[in-house]
């Protein structure tokens, strides 16, 4: 068996070329178009899912045209981090405006979840992709394209990147299983993928985690992911869904209080729950749109509207078994 200590397998078999990586089969096709002329490739949108590529494709599309000055003409920021007008000017721009070596074409920022950037600075960063376009290219990465302003997405090329499929993700397992000389149960891997929903990224952490066991087996799966957030949010929805209120909501506290877990990912993964429930999952998505739109504008308690978004399940629920 192999150790899960030392190199994080998420590293050591993320794809180095775009030939290498898993499905995504359009994307990779018209990128690799691209590449045929680089000097000519336009700013990049892409769009989709947690795990399913982006940010491996981003960094592929980096080293093929940058090549051995990837260190000095890449700058990679998370824009939910650097998110507001002025760090946007600090960094960004002071990084854009400066001429490249001549051995390559243009330099490559990479904002890694741009749909979490401040409104106000993204008509700056707008501006800042005209003024430095001769020289500077943007690899725009986000879940939802809707929440990147109309202006910086015409000018980007958009591709959308679809959930991983289970036969890829079980495979690539399997195959991650067999180099690290990892004793396993075909089934397990199956459930690593049902938990993980398609995330590769995930995935391969939980299977990383579960190696440090005998064996991957149901057992130890079930185990491991009794430790990741999708299981606990999980389990509270479970328990809105049963209505225990008081219950869920006192681990939706720990969840912020004690894990510090982002709000924004305990109503993603809570979401994902809830479609796997037999609730109404129309008057669900009315919920979590309204509670969406609560805690992006900034301007409420997340732990009173998540809390409150509970209780809305809770009556959701009772309101289907009284039907």
């Amino acid at each position: 068996m192999s150790s899960a200590q030392g190199l994080m397998w998420t590293e050591k078999y993320r794809p180095k070329k775009l030939d290498d990586l898993i499905d995504q089969e359009e994307a990779k096709r018209s990128l690799i178009n691209l590449l045929r002329s680089p000097s000519e490739m336009p700013h990049l949108l892409f769009s989709g899912p947690a795990g399913s590529g982006k940010t491996t494709t981003a960094v592929c599309i980096a080293r093929a045209i940058l090549g051995d000055h990837v260190s000095d003409a890449l700058l990679s920021l998370n824009a939910s981090d650097e998110r507001t007008l002025k760090q946007m000017r600090e960094k960004v721009k002071t990084f854009a405006k400066y001429v490249v070596t001549k051995d390559v074409s243009f330099k490559i920022i990479i904002l890694d979840e741009a749909d979490e950037m401040d409104r106000l600075a993204q008509p700056a960063l707008r501006r800042i992709m005209e003024d430095f376009s001769e020289f500077t290219r943007f690899i725009f990465l986000c879940n939802y394209s809707s929440g990147i302003i109309g202006p910086i997405q015409s000018r980007c090329a958009i591709f959308r990147f679809v959930r991983l499929p289970q036969e890829s993700v079980v495979k690539h397992l399997a195959e991650i299983c067999k180099k690290e000389k990892v004793k396993y149960e075909p089934d397990s891997l199956t459930d690593i993928y049902a938990a993980t929903d398609g995330d590769m990224r995930h995935a391969i952490n939980v299977l990383q985690t579960c190696a440090s066991y005998d064996e991957v087996n149901q057992k130890v799966v079930e185990k491991v992911l009794g430790l990741t957030p999708s299981f606990r949010v999980g389990k509270i929805i479970d328990q809105a869904i049963e209505g225990a209120f008081s219950k869920a909501r006192n681990e939706m506290v720990d969840l912020l209080r004690v894990y510090g877990m982002p709000e924004q990912d305990i109503l993603r993964y809570a979401y994902n729950a809830v479609l796997k429930k037999d609730v109404d999952h129309a008057g669900a998505a009315e919920i979590f749109a309204k509670y969406d739109s609560r805690l992006s504008s900034g301007g409420s308690t997340p732990e009173i509207q998540l809390a409150s978004l509970l209780a809305e399940l809770v009556r959701l629920a009772k309101s289907k078994t009284s039907s």
